[in-house]
């Protein structure tokens, strides 16, 4: 694959959409709806509260946002599913929900959390979820509920991956990947990166991936900084390029970064960037079942140290964990850092991306997913294999 060359026009005429692999049936939703009730149960609760947003939209189908208003999911141990929401929202719930669930709905004037309190027996154990509101949480304790932390019931579904699930994380990178070698061709001395942005949003679109969930394009020095600096920059030969961008397909999201020589750059990049590719591919190889996440991001480290770098947090090193769980969130437990001793099992998945950072002067960032299998681990996105060649 060449950098340069070609342009954002013939670039997107030559995108055909991808297809993408089937979306979550309602079977797998009520297999984690029963996985999720024999973990509440593990924790010693009587029901669990789920809040909006990712894990609403994984267990139900709802794509809600949180906003001042509670929307949940309040699933008991035993019973049905109730759907708590406002009243004047019942036709759009009604057009999102994939499960069967009765609707506790409540008026403007209403506290939505007194239907909580009343679907439950008096004393009972709430597993909550722990992105659900403090000050809502204040009012379901002043209730007399006893509230527990929901996070093992929630984090214990969606940690592990299906075959569905995995089957829609590769479609998404497989759409970021071509939409990442798309936007390589394109470059030339002075494109500005806000022109790079708007051209992979649009290859995103073409190739099936709705709009960019997030993209950062940052030339030169503002490598150096992990989520580069604010304003447009134009790109100048000699300089590196780093890319870092992902969309979403049923729900599920890509995040690929690739870093990259435009034209000429000294061999002091050159050796650090292979650093980084050796430190990538030692946190792949640490990967397998039962071994705990921090040994992982340990592997990455050790690479580094070996080099002179680092150690820990140090720079010149890595300023930020290795790597971060991915699935209906861009970011979600487990994480590839110290201190997460997580044991690692098939069908979690992950980034890897033990950035380097020469502070004020460059960064390179090599990010590929992996998941793991009953033997190791299997890349979704095969890693990039030298700094002139970003896509093999």
């Amino acid at each position: 694959m060449t950098i340069g060359g070609s342009t954002s026009a013939k670039e997107l005429a030559a995108i055909r959409p991808f297809a993408a692999a089937p979306a979550i049936t309602a079977a797998e939703r009520a297999e984690r709806i029963d996985r999720a009730r024999a973990l509440t149960a593990q924790a010693g609760a009587d029901a669990l509260l789920v809040h909006t947003g990712a894990s609403l939209d994984y267990f139900t189908g709802i794509p809600w946002g949180a906003s001042e208003r509670m929307v949940a999911l309040l699933l008991p141990v035993n019973g049905t599913p109730r759907i708590i929401c406002p009243a004047f929202e019942r036709g759009t719930l009604e057009a999102d929900l994939t499960i069967a669930a009765d609707l506790l709905l409540w008026e403007e004037d209403a506290d939505p959390t007194a239907l909580v309190r009343d679907a439950l027996p008096g004393g009972a154990t709430l597993a909550v979820d722990p992105l659900l509101p403090f000050a809502w949480g204040q009012k379901l304790a002043r209730h007399g509920l006893t509230l527990t932390d929901g996070a093992p019931a929630i984090d214990g579904c969606r940690m592990v991956k299906s075959p569905a699930e995995l089957a829609l994380l590769q479609s998404a990178k497989d759409m970021t990947l071509a939409v990442q070698a798309a936007a390589a061709r394109i470059l030339r001395p002075g494109i500005l990166a806000s022109e790079v942005v708007r051209f992979i949003d649009d290859a995103h679109r073409a190739i099936g991936g709705g709009p960019s969930y997030f993209c950062i394009v940052q030339f030169g020095r503002a490598t150096a900084f992990p989520h580069g600096l604010p304003g447009d920059r134009a790109l100048n030969e000699g300089e590196l390029v780093l890319i870092d961008t992902g969309c979403r397909v049923g729900g599920y999201h890509s995040d690929i970064t690739r870093t990259y020589a435009f034209g000429p750059v000294a061999d002091e990049v050159r050796a650090i960037w292979d650093i980084e590719h050796t430190a990538q591919a030692a946190a792949f190889a640490a990967a397998a079942p039962g071994v705990p996440c921090e040994a992982v991001d340990a592997a990455a480290r050790a690479v580094l140290v070996r080099e002179g770098l680092g150690p820990d947090y140090r720079l010149p090193g890595l300023p930020h964990r290795t790597g971060h769980g991915i699935g209906m969130s861009i970011h979600e437990p487990a994480y590839l850092v110290r201190g997460d001793r997580t044991p690692l099992q098939p069908g979690m998945c992950f980034s890897n991306e033990p950035m380097i950072v020469v502070p004020d002067r460059f960064g390179i960032r090599l990010e590929d997913h992996f998941h793991v299998t009953e033997t190791g681990a299997a890349w979704f996105t095969q890693p990039q294999p030298s700094i002139d060649r970003p896509f093999g």
